[in-house]
């Protein structure tokens, strides 16, 4: 299935969703995020959702990296084109941008060479961790900045589309993508 065509499914399958739905899949994704292995590393990169787009409530798993003592950091939307990512602390004060994306007003900036496991938001993926976004790709620039090793995790209401018809070479795929009934690995390792 083409992208376009993905984005279309997955936001109306999104937008179905019920309250009430989006709490408990979200809870069963960050319970689920415990099971990786991923619990050694100290600096994890993790979205804000959008709530008017129905994303997942990341607000589990930021509770159980604070509470496992991680450095948490956040993006802010700097251009049309680029993120700056900001570490999370007890100070942190957050607003609403142009686009309802909640981000934190300043704070200490973080290079994404010092992250370990960013958490990707998405609309779709596939079963070979190849995904789809709103199609801005702030995300495919940004991880281009972070080292080679990165952990790339994708969060998902969905199960996995068979394939994503027109990847391209600046698409960079995922290593795990949860949902809320299931754990997938990309990994060759």
């Amino acid at each position: 299935m083409l992208k376009k065509d993905l984005r279309s499914k997955y936001s109306k399958l999104r937008s179905s969703l019920t309250p009430d739905l989006l709490t408990r899949h979200s809870i069963a994704i960050a319970n689920s995020v415990l099971q990786l292995p991923i619990w050694s590393y100290h600096y994890f990169h993790i979205f804000l959702p959008i709530e008017k787009k129905t994303e997942i409530d990341t607000e589990g798993i930021i509770s159980i990296l604070l509470g496992l003592d991680k450095n948490v950091v956040v993006p802010k939307i700097i251009s049309p084109t680029e993120l700056e990512h900001f570490l999370l602390t007890d100070n942190t004060k957050f607003t609403k941008n142009a686009l309802n994306i909640p981000e934190p007003v300043d704070g200490i900036s973080i290079d994404p060479i010092k992250l370990d496991v960013v958490f990707i938001p998405l609309l779709a993926f596939d079963e070979l961790g190849n995904r789809t976004g709103y199609g801005k790709g702030y995300y495919d620039r940004f991880l281009n900045k972070c080292k080679d090793d990165v952990i790339k995790i994708g969060l998902s209401f969905f199960e996995a589309e068979s394939t994503i018809d027109d990847i391209e070479v600046t698409d960079i795929p995922l290593d795990y993508c949860v949902t809320p009934s299931k754990i997938y690995s990309f990994t060759t390792s």
